[in-house]
């Protein structure tokens, strides 16, 4: 092992590293670097694996919580070793194999997300290069020519032009090899105009670089020239050992800047636990940033943030951040004509509906939710205040407001507003059968105004059957709302629990303070899954009808038309009521009730 040391022009401001060469004929050592001490870094070497290893002591920080009146402690504890995994060893070879091939005197650095991520032990694909003296897409050129060169072939690449009224103030350039994306930008700094919030870019030195991030935590980069970590603004390790979000320079010139880090702030601050800066929390609430966030970022980009918010592990901590920022009604913008206008405070509600679901969700034993089911259960929760709130487009025509809120205000999947509002929608009709699913009795079933014409039918089968079982309108109710809202059946389920707990009473838009009884919701969900699953139901949506369109229109005489749709209701009623019924027997229900309704004719 032989101490060496780095160009000077490698490291900005830092005291010098130690780089500890490992026994191994990989091109990338293992890393140390001091900071206030001396650190002692033992070798470890992997097969398949270079470490980068440095000392991580834990250490605990008092943080302050105004909202607490007290001090809380925070520790979080870094991995003593970044583990270079065989395809990002392959990926940086290429990309020191470039300069080597194209003779270029440039330092290459991985920035931000994942050496904080590989610090945290957490595995990364999030590989953005940054790069000291030339574009992005200048060597991404030189890259292409140096991978032909070996007769490999590059998987895609693009090149995202600046847009400055949308803050996006860097050209980057994006390639994929070894089936990863990775971005190349330059280094950066800026300059203002006393009359101008558009920056001039130039090139920067990675000091001004690190400085100008969203974040101390995401200001770290990992030199791949020299295999050294770097700290350049000289806190970036401390505040991700002590939990805390920061932003390098004061926080409101960081957010006017490009004020969607506001949102990156939070969503850090949600993902890994992190206390947010008292200071950044005073200035992310302020009119100015409020404003500059409502007219200067994209709705795509508010919706990206948003969605990886509700998708993380921490959306609760989240929303509760948009509330108490003020934020709220800033990304979940309303129209103004909405109806009735949702309240100043309505963000506590929502996220009183979120928390519960969110708890519910995560119960052992309450079933498994895909990531999908599980994010637009959250989106349900959040919206659930405002399912009964509307507005009028443009050609006066009522529109749910969550309509507006996915399609405009986050720019989401028009798919995701689509199965929300089904949700919505369909929790009534579900509020209406939890009482019979969970005695297994019928009641109170015979004046739903959402199945009128099924408990027509139902009676007409009755009739001709005295021998029926009362529960089988149970089935035939519960089949039919299942074929409506599909696999996302638990998920109504849920919702409509959480409102059931609130039914009657009046939701507290002010404080959002509501007793879901959250153990009571668990077992009734439970009991309700198991009485659905009993009448083999779950799935039901996937069961063809016994007769199909051409058989009734052969049966019924017709030759299409509403009476075909009323017949198919009619047949799935039956079908319903008679889980082991054969098309045969189905078909001569069908011509008895044709017979009856002609001879009554």
């Amino acid at each position: 092992m032989r101490l060496m040391s780095l160009p000077i022009n490698t490291l900005i401001n830092l005291p010098r590293p130690l780089l500890l060469r490992p026994p191994s004929r990989r091109p990338f050592p293992t890393v140390a670097f001091r900071s206030r001490s001396l650190l002692h870094i033992p070798v470890v070497v992997s097969r398949n694996l270079c470490c980068y290893r440095f000392s991580t002591m834990t250490t605990t920080v008092g943080v302050a919580e105004e909202e607490e009146g007290k001090q809380s402690k925070l520790s979080v504890e870094l991995k003593d070793k970044i583990e270079i995994t065989e395809k990002e060893r392959e990926i940086f070879d290429r990309l020191l194999g470039t300069l080597r091939f194209c003779n270029l005197d440039t330092q290459l650095r991985v920035a931000g997300g994942w050496v904080r991520d590989k610090l945290l032990g957490r595995d990364s694909d999030d590989i953005d290069i940054a790069i000291d003296n030339m574009y992005g897409s200048e060597f991404l050129d030189n890259l292409k020519d140096y991978l032909a060169s070996r007769g490999e072939q590059v998987q895609g690449d693009t090149v995202i032009e600046r847009n400055p009224d949308q803050s996006k103030h860097l050209e980057t350039a994006k390639m994929r090899i070894y089936n990863q994306w990775i971005d190349f930008v330059n280094l950066r700094s800026e300059e203002y105009t006393e009359n101008s919030r558009i920056p001039t870019m130039k090139f920067g030195t990675p000091k001004e670089d690190a400085y100008r991030r969203d974040l101390t935590i995401n200001s770290l980069f990992y030199n791949i020239n020299t295999g050294s970590i770097e700290d350049l603004t000289e806190r970036g390790i401390d505040d991700l050992k002590s939990g805390r979000i920061v932003t390098p320079l004061p926080a409101k010139a960081t957010f006017l800047d490009d004020p969607l880090r506001v949102l990156r702030a939070i969503r850090f601050g949600a993902r890994f636990g992190f206390t947010l800066d008292e200071e950044l929390k005073q200035d992310a609430s302020c009119e100015e940033v409020r404003v500059a966030l409502g007219e200067k970022i994209s709705r795509e980009r508010i919706g990206n943030e948003i969605d990886l918010m509700i998708s993380g592990n921490g959306p609760v901590s989240a929303v509760t951040y948009l509330s108490d920022l003020k934020l709220f009604g800033v990304v979940f913008s309303f129209p103004s004509s909405s109806e009735p206008a949702p309240s100043e405070n309505c963000g506590s509600l929502c996220k009183a509906y979120l928390e519960a679901m969110w708890s519910l969700i995560h119960t052992p034993g309450l079933g498994k939710f895909s990531g999908e089911q599980r994010r637009l259960a959250l989106y349900a929760a959040l919206f659930l205040p405002f399912r009964k709130t509307v507005y009028k487009d443009n050609k006066g025509k009522l529109i749910p407001v969550v309509n507006h809120v996915f399609k405009f205000s986050l720019k989401r999947k028009t798919s995701d507003a689509e199965t929300v509002i089904n949700i919505h929608r369909t929790t009534d009709r579900f509020l209406s059968l939890i009482r019979s699913l969970q005695l297994k009795i019928c009641t109170q079933l015979d004046n739903l105004d959402w199945a009128n014409d099924i408990l027509e039918h139902w009676k007409t089968i009755s009739v001709d059957d005295p021998e029926i079982p009362e529960t089988s309108k149970i089935r035939v109710l519960t089949g039919f709302l299942l074929r409506d809202i599909k696999d996302f059946w638990r998920v109504t389920l849920l919702t409509s629990l959480l409102l059931s707990t609130v039914d009657g009473k009046k939701e507290d838009q002010e404080t959002g303070h509501l007793d879901f009884q959250l153990d009571k919701l668990r077992e009734s969900y439970l009991t309700i899954e198991e009485t659905i699953c009993e009448l083999g139901l779950d799935n039901i949506w996937d069961v063809k009808p016994l007769v199909n369109g051409r058989e009734i229109m052969e049966i019924a005489e017709l030759k299409g038309g509403y009476h075909i749709r009323e017949w198919q209701q009619k047949l799935l009623t039956w079908q319903l009521a008679y889980p082991n019924g054969s098309a045969e027997e189905c078909k001569d229900w069908m011509r008895q009730v044709k017979a009856k309704r002609q001879r009554t004719e």
